[in-house]
């Protein structure tokens, strides 16, 4: 078997590449996702669970004890004492403390994005990150390491949390969602049989990935996904692993990934279609925004035929749900999506073509308002259209406060400094965006 003195990542890589797989097909043998297992191999993951680890040492046909005896990340040292700022951990010189930084590059890479934003940022996000640091040792450590809730959880209470961060979320309260969301992705784990609590851990880990694409927490969205995806098959309702995969893939492609994060939504989509437990309703509406997923990811790489095929794939079954359903709300995030098509596709005409055809008084929640405006913005900002950019941004303050935190808007702000004479209150505007004003 050769040398064990490797770490455990690269022994599982080593002897993977020996059996001849890919690290999708390990993954699915281990029941893991992809971007998990490459964590893994790249020591950025421990794998501690026994039950997993037997698991490995059958697919890979080694002994479990030679398996454990392989060195993972160092986590254990990281839980027993106080946490250093990312700072400190970046810049140190030790011997010692360079090797505890290699030794566990995940919690590195991991604090470095919660923790270090740009100055000018620090102050209007100090809250989030304290917060997100509590989702951060849910992820890493478990719920022996967030506070224990005030009451003990019940079926009620974890159902009426569901609720609730869905509210949070489509009301763009992100600091509130931020704030409550470890503590009831820990109460949920506690909470109904195996397939109940998978299910409405998956459920909420699918709303956890969209809170930190809102803060962006690039790190902490590849967790989440990863955690979102496992337990929604744990749970085995299609709806919502479809909606896990769509939240994968969004993962993907916030790191770059464009082909493989278009693939996994597309055939997420098609998979879903044939599924025959699942109302056509339901199946169409779903399929609707797989596809409106892909169809954008696809305009981000530039493929603008397969953009535009998306897109028509994905208005067809939202017509086509809501029609049997009679609610709009498919029909209304397709329309938001093609509008980003056109954007990323560079075609900022059509964008604001399309968004005259949207009325904003009629999106449903305001996180939708605010993405419909920074939208516009932004095909505003690529058409050389300072003025009505900023108005736009204006609006999307207005209708949900917190969003001009994100980093679309802050490069916006940033651009239309260069305005100021012309643009009234930009410089406030853009202070409130975290950019740092010189």
């Amino acid at each position: 078997m050769g040398d064990i003195s490797r770490t455990f990542g690269a022994f599982v890589s080593l002897r993977r590449s020996t059996l001849g797989w890919t690290q999708i097909r390990l993954a699915s043998e281990v029941g893991r996702s992809e971007d998990w297992m490459s964590l893994v191999e790249r020591d950025m993951q421990q794998v501690k669970d026994l039950t997993l680890l037997q698991r490995f040492a059958e697919v890979l046909g080694v002994d479990l004890a030679e398996l454990i005896t392989l060195p993972q990340p160092a986590a254990e040292r990281a839980r027993s004492r106080p946490r250093k700022p990312a700072s400190a951990t970046l810049t140190s010189t030790s011997a010692a403390e360079e090797d505890d930084v290699r030794r566990r590059p995940f919690l590195t890479l991991a604090a470095a994005a919660l923790f270090a934003p740009a100055a000018g940022q620090q102050a209007a996000h100090a809250e989030e990150k304290a917060s997100l640091a509590v989702l951060e040792d849910l992820l890493l450590y478990g719920a022996g390491r967030i506070p224990s809730p005030r009451r003990e959880p019940s079926q009620a209470t974890v159902a009426a949390s569901l609720v609730t961060s869905r509210r949070e979320f489509k009301a763009a309260r992100y600091d509130a969602l931020t704030r409550a969301l470890p503590g009831r992705i820990a109460a949920a784990e506690m909470i109904g049989s195996a397939e109940e609590r998978a299910r409405n851990v998956a459920r909420l880990y699918n709303i956890a990935v969209r809170l930190c694409i809102k803060v962006g927490t690039n790190n902490l969205v590849a967790i989440t996904a990863d955690r979102a995806l496992t337990a929604a098959r744990l749970g085995g309702d299609p709806l919502i692993t479809a909606e896990a995969q769509r939240m994968v893939s969004s993962s993907w492609r916030r790191q770059g990934s464009l082909a493989r994060a278009t693939d996994i939504v597309v055939v997420a989509a098609e998979d879903l279609l044939a599924d025959a437990s699942v109302s056509e309703t339901a199946r169409l509406a779903t399929r609707g925004d797989l596809y409106a997923t892909a169809a954008y990811t696809a305009a981000k790489s530039g493929d603008r035929s397969y953009a535009h095929a998306l897109i028509r794939e994905a208005a067809d079954s939202a017509a086509a749900a809501s029609r049997s359903s009679g609610l709009l709300d498919g029909v209304q995030g397709v329309a938001l999506h093609e509008l980003s098509v056109h954007y990323e596709l560079g075609d900022a005409g059509r964008a604001i073509e399309m968004a005259a055809t949207i009325d904003p008084a009629a999106l449903p929640t305001a996180e939708r308002q605010a993405r419909f405006f920074t939208d516009v913005a932004r095909a505003f900002d690529q058409w050389g259209k300072p003025e009505q950019c900023y108005r736009a941004l204006l609006a999307a303050e207005e209708a949900a406060p917190q969003e001009v935190r994100r980093g679309a808007v802050r490069d916006l702000a940033t651009g239309l400094l260069r305005h100021d004479r012309k643009l009234p209150g930009v410089r406030d505007f853009a202070a409130r965006a975290g950019v740092q004003i010189i």
